[in-house]
Order: structure tokens, then C-alpha cells, then sequence
């Protein structure tokens, strides 16, 4: 099971850190992805950390402003964002790949939590 929190109302140019916490399976051998969908959207991958060599790959619009982790000992990933813009208001998700290598598909994910809600006000 995966449980994600950390969200929140915060203005642009905030920062909010979001985390997801995994219980019940090896989370060493899943790749962790970070997932939002805004109303009227399809859902959108934005960051994603594989569990190998502990690779990151990030949405363009997300590279230098969000930062993704994890902490294998603590079965926890996080999502740092700063500087966060309007346009980055949605429902964030984590979710948990088997295959290695970092997926942006949400089809390349077999586990997913509850989504937490980002709102960022102009």
C-alpha cells in the first residue's frame, strides 16, 4: 500500500513537500513515481526514482524547481517542489513500478495511493 500527504494550499514561488509512505512489500525493488491530474486532465507523470542506481527523470516543466527522493530504510519517497507555480495545482499521486528503469507512463505502474491536493494561488 502506498499513502500519500503533504499537501496543501500554499501561494506561488511556495514550497510544499510531499510524502509517500509504502508498507507491505519490498519497496527497495519498486521504482517510485510521482503522478498529478488536474480537473479535466489526463493524469500526468512528473517525477520518478528508480530503485537500482537510484536514477531520477523529471517533466520538463518540473526539472529545477521539484526534487524527488527516498529513503529505502523508512519505506518513504518524497517530492520537494519549490518555487511552485499555478499551473502546477492538482492532485498528486505516488505510485510504484516492478520493472526496472523509470516509467512515464501511468500504465508502467502496478501500485498507486490516494492522491493529495496541491493548490497554488496566483
Amino acid at each position: 500500500q502506498l499513502q500519500a500527504s503533504g499537501g496543501g494550499l500554499v501561494q506561488a514561488g511556495g514550497s510544499l513537500r510531499l510524502s509517500c509512505a509504502a508498507s507491505g512489500r519490498t519497496f527497495n525493488n519498486y521504482t517510485i513515481g510521482w503522478f498529478r491530474q488536474a480537473p479535466g486532465k489526463e493524469r500526468q507523470f512528473v517525477a520518478g526514482i528508480g530503485w537500482t542506481d537510484g536514477s531520477t527523470y523529471y517533466l520538463s516543466s518540473v526539472k529545477g524547481r521539484f526534487t524527488i527522493s527516498r529513503d529505502n530504510a523508512k519505506m518513504m519517497a518524497y517530492l520537494q517542489m519549490n518555487s511552485l507555480k499555478p499551473e502546477d495545482t492538482a492532485v498528486y499521486y505516488c505510485a510504484a513500478q516492478r520493472l526496472r528503469g523509470v516509467g512515464v507512463s501511468s500504465s508502467a505502474y502496478d501500485y498507486w495511493g490516494q492522491g493529495t491536493q496541491v493548490t497554488v494561488s496566483s
